[in-house]
């Protein structure tokens, strides 16, 4: 076992999880080196053609990727380490905050092809889950870039994570982001996807959020900008109740911060360099899965 790669411990976690491997023709064999070069394309950002031989022909490595996030395989798979997680108790659920991170995007990562992307053995119709028109690219001041949307539980690691062109606003994303957060029981029942309280930071303050989280009965903790305080005020009793702010409780929100810094670690992550939004999306539940892993 060579630096960055995963650990038996680590391995034993995941394999239950993975497609089957050995299939007749050689088809997926040796998942562990496969994942193991998918793993060191994120944490050093190298183009896939430049991969180490120990890790195969680059060609297959970069095409299990591809396909495991077009069709899926990635986000079962993260789903299924959440429940396990979440079984051992190792999910903190007293405070989930949400938070998004802006990426620059390499030069490689423009120029996608304009036709939508097809899913390989599911039909002519079939367009890869995560699948954008607008591939996640937007332009801003600094050019080139996506944004993504995530929520992270009090351990510092992520719950749910959406991607979006980087001149995207953040609280607009809330609520599609709230409604990713899905974690099964082993034994069956209905998912969990309400924490027991929720943090987030001025950009998050909003009439429409803050009916959203009170419809749900999820406490948050969100503070109000000078600009609503003084508007409401203005207004007198037609402007409503002042929003409630516990301070103490806001100092938790640098958890997100810290599950962002983890996840912007993997240099691919940090700066993009897939074209597609789907392959992006498969490139940081990736980069998520292995935080699980690692706890």
């Amino acid at each position: 076992m060579r630096r960055g790669d995963l650990s038996n411990a680590e391995w034993v976690r995941l394999k239950p999880h993975l497609p089957k491997s050995g299939r007749r023709g050689g088809h997926w064999v040796s998942h562990r080196r496969i994942i193991n070069g998918i793993l060191y394309r994120q944490r050093t950002g190298v183009p896939w053609r430049d991969l180490p031989t120990r890790f195969g022909p680059w060609k297959t490595v970069y095409e299990r990727h591809r396909r495991w996030s077009a069709d899926g395989t990635w986000d079962k798979v993260f789903a299924a380490i959440l429940a396990d997680a979440d079984a051992e108790g190792r999910i903190d659920w007293s405070m989930v905050s949400v938070d998004s991170t802006s990426c620059r995007a390499h030069q490689h990562a423009a120029g996608a092809r304009r036709t939508a992307p097809r899913v390989q053995g599911k039909g002519a119709r079939a367009r890869p889950r995560q699948h954008r028109p607008d591939e996640g690219l937007g332009r801003s001041r600094g050019g080139l870039t996506c944004k993504i949307h995530l929520a992270g539980e009090g351990g510092r690691r992520p719950l749910a994570m959406l991607i979006t062109p980087g001149q995207w606003g953040d609280a607009p994303q809330l609520i599609p982001v709230m409604e990713r957060i899905r974690v099964s029981p082993l034994g069956g029942g209905h998912p969990r996807t309400r924490p027991d309280h929720l943090g987030g930071d001025r950009a998050y303050s909003s009439r429409r959020i803050r009916r959203y989280l009170r419809r749900r009965q999820i406490k948050h903790t969100i503070p109000e900008p000078k600009n609503q305080r003084a508007n409401r005020q203005r207004r007198g009793s037609r402007g409503g109740r002042p929003a409630g702010f516990d301070k103490t409780i806001y100092k938790r929100r640098n958890e997100v911060e810290r599950t962002i810094n983890a996840l912007k670690n993997f240099r691919a992550v940090g700066t993009r360099f897939d074209k597609r939004a789907y392959v992006l999306h498969g490139t940081v539940i990736v980069a998520a899965i292995r935080l699980w892993l690692g706890s």
